[in-house]
């Protein structure tokens, strides 16, 4: 068996592109799996013991996991469990000389597509933040060129300390990815932000690192996409708002720069950190949303519109304060411009992707929304008090015309990708062989 470099000729429709889609994506139900090579590093924090889970999650996506513990984690996690999972023996000792005899800390190093350290303390951010390498994990820290990715774990108490804000801060400037922390209840038994993410959010994340290397599906291709909700002001101190966090949005901007676009992220107000890797464009309101939309999209390929709008704004945003001075209070509401209608309706214009979130009739609003608008595809999620808005993980249905799918609750870190998949299949079936990337795949010819 050989190995051969064959050019895909530009095909017309959706058949052949598909074929090719299918063949390339990690989770391609072909039988074939790209494999990316994960260094997961381990350190001393309570949180080690979700790194079997963690260590499951990532092979279940097709990775192979070489565990790489400090000295402080083996008191939290055994080695024998790890190496169980992982299928690989576990590393631990620079000083290893049989490993070391053929500079294993520089081999392992190349072979990562990604280093992951999870949970990553507050002790081993410091270490890489000063370049010090006293142990495996940090050596290979400083000599890979892979992505790097921490996920913390500590006390809240700990997390927000200045020096660790500070080490955060110095670590996202050199181009390490942080995921996280979460907020909620810690072992200690105080409630706060240091909680470690869970496994399938991490494991997805990381592979959003890795995931456009070799595939490059939105290669040389635009993508605008809006996220977050929008501020409407009262006065100077008050606005309407809504509940959107903008993580969808954002882990789907994150998606679309993994499979090789030119991304603009329009955001409203958010409490994110900005994804790297492309524009970000930072609005107020619906209209400064529609402006910044409006200078980007002339010649975008396709159009995600997730941000949640205001369907309606205050007629007047008064200069000063308002008093309680009555018992009542009167807003006289305006609609505010439809940014997704004005997109849908330029000629030529790009592949629109629009967002029904809906507390009912979900398929059904979400449809006519379809029709109305003509769009080329819509996504249609139920939003509430326990689903949708402010939350990690989300299902959706995605429609269009003659066809949907849908997908289970998943992180939206993972849903992002698939919508991604299913957004790039869908932008070349209607728009042609024109738009069709010259691709290379390998083929095995016996």
């Amino acid at each position: 068996m050989c190995l051969q470099r064959i050019n895909l000729p530009r095909m017309a429709g959706f058949t052949g592109y598909s074929a090719y889609l299918r063949a390339k994506l990690p989770n391609s139900t072909n039988g074939e799996v790209q494999t990316v090579n994960i260094v997961l590093g381990i350190t001393g924090g309570i949180a080690a013991y979700k790194a079997p889970d963690l260590v499951r999650r990532l092979r279940e996506r097709g990775a192979e996991v070489q565990i790489v513990m400090t000295a402080s984690a083996e008191e939290f996690v055994t080695g024998t469990a790890l190496q169980a999972v992982s299928g690989r023996p576990i590393r631990a000792n620079l000083w290893d000389k049989e490993a070391e005899a053929a500079m294993s800390h520089i081999e392992l190093a190349r072979w990562a597509d990604a280093v992951l350290i999870a949970p990553a303390t507050a002790e081993v951010m410091a270490r890489i933040v000063s370049g010090g390498a006293p142990d495996l994990l940090t050596t290979i820290c400083l000599a890979t060129e892979a992505p790097i990715a921490l996920a913390p774990a500590m006390n809240h108490v700990m997390w927000s300390n200045p020096a660790t804000q500070a080490n955060r801060a110095v670590l996202e400037e050199r181009g390490i990815h942080i995921i996280g922390p979460g907020i909620g209840s810690q072992a200690c038994g105080e409630t706060g932000a240091g909680r470690m993410l869970e496994p399938d959010v991490i494991a997805a994340t990381v592979f959003n690192l890795t995931g456009g290397k070799g595939q490059g599906l939105l290669e040389g291709k635009k993508v605008v996409i809006t996220a977050g909700p929008t501020r409407e002001a009262i006065d100077p101190v008050r606005y309407i708002t809504n509940r959107s966090s903008g993580k969808m949005g954002y882990a789907i901007a994150s998606a679309a720069a993994a499979q090789g676009a030119e991304v603009v992220l329009v955001s409203g107000p958010v409490n994110l950190m900005e994804p790297s890797g492309m524009e970000v464009v930072h609005v107020e309101s619906a209209e400064d949303m529609y402006a910044a939309t409006h200078a980007s999209i002339g010649d975008a390929d396709i159009f995600i519109a997730a941000a949640a709008v205001a369907d309606y704004r205050p007629a007047e945003a008064v200069e000063q304060k308002i008093k309680k001075s009555n018992e009542a209070m009167t807003l006289e509401m305006v609609r505010c411009p439809d940014i997704l209608a004005s997109v849908a309706a330029l000629e030529p214009g790009p592949f629109t992707v629009g967002f029904a979130a809906e507390t009912e009739n979900v398929v059904a609003y979400a449809t006519g929304k379809l029709e109305k608008k003509k769009l080329d595809m819509i996504v249609a999620n139920r939003v509430g008090r326990d689903c949708g808005f402010d939350r990690d993980d989300n299902a959706a249905t995605v429609l269009w015309n003659g066809g949907d799918r849908s997908f289970p609750t998943s992180s939206k870190v993972e849903l992002a990708r698939n919508l991604i998949e299913l957004a790039a299949e869908h932008f070349y079936a209607v728009r042609g062989s024109e738009t069709q990337p010259k691709l290379t795949v390998i083929s095995n010819i016996d």
